[in-house]
């Protein structure tokens, strides 16, 4: 009798898990596509379209030159021409890699994100995210292959991530904001599983990627505190324990 107890208590104890880890997270998403449909993710949308249309498009005999002359980031390429493509660069998905997995996971986690954090929020996270895994790419060619976090000249001329790392650190940030810790720890425990498995400049760019989302969520952080300091400083000294007002 006292099996089926046990399978309550862990069923139980399974869903206050998860209305821990994502109730929040879950209502705020399902309440915007409750009320506002596909109108609360048109940045969502947006990318999803430009993905898919680098995607067919770079894919052409004709095609392949153009995407690359505006959305390529390698760490060969000159610095300003770097930074000029990494806006279009989260766009442009990876030729060896399936580009429905991308898609799905720019709907997914730029829809959350956009819903949860706001449109300018997500862009500015997304391009961090990519020009940190880009600056890497620079930095660790420069300290060669027996650096710790060198990387070996080769990868210069290796393309960068595409959507994957602002994917990433969007993931990372919308853990943090919505308290989701396990999740959270279970994005940077794939992404360091994924150098150690095949240790490459996309999964070391991914490591980047979540250490300026880290940044960015200790950042946010600290001028939270601060406000609400601040607001708690105000709220104290508009109430007067009696006393009368001080005239000038």
């Amino acid at each position: 009798m006292a099996a089926p107890q046990a399978v309550g208590d862990q069923t139980l104890s399974a869903r206050d898990f998860a209305r821990r880890e994502w109730g929040a997270l879950y209502g705020t998403v399902r309440t915007a596509l409750v009320q506002r449909r596909w109108r609360a993710i048109p940045l969502t949308l947006t990318a999803v379209a430009l993905t898919s249309f680098f995607q067919v498009v770079q894919n052409q005999s004709w095609g392949y030159g153009p995407v690359r002359a505006i959305g390529f980031v390698q760490a060969e390429d000159p610095l300003w021409q770097s930074l000029l493509h990494t806006p279009l660069s989260l766009f442009v998905p990876a030729l060896d890699l399936p580009v429905w997995g991308a898609l799905a996971q720019v709907l997914l986690v730029f829809g959350i994100a956009e819903i949860c954090i706001g449109r300018l929020r997500t862009l500015a996270i997304a391009y961090a995210a990519t020009l940190a895994g880009t600056m890497y790419a620079r930095l660790g060619i420069a300290l060669g292959p027996d650096h710790p976090l060198g990387l070996p000249a080769s990868d210069a001329q290796v393309v960068d991530t595409g959507p994957s790392a602002a994917v990433v650190g969007l993931a990372v940030f919308v853990c943090w904001r919505y308290r989701a810790w396990w999740t959270a720890a279970l994005v940077v425990a794939a992404m360091v599983g994924e150098v150690l498995v095949k240790n490459n400049l996309a999964g070391k760019e991914h490591l980047a990627a979540i250490a300026a989302a880290l940044l960015l969520c200790v950042v946010a952080e600290v001028r939270g505190g601060r406000r609400g300091r601040r607001g708690q400083g105000r709220r104290e000294g508009t109430v007067r324990s009696g006393a009368p007002p001080m005239n000038s």
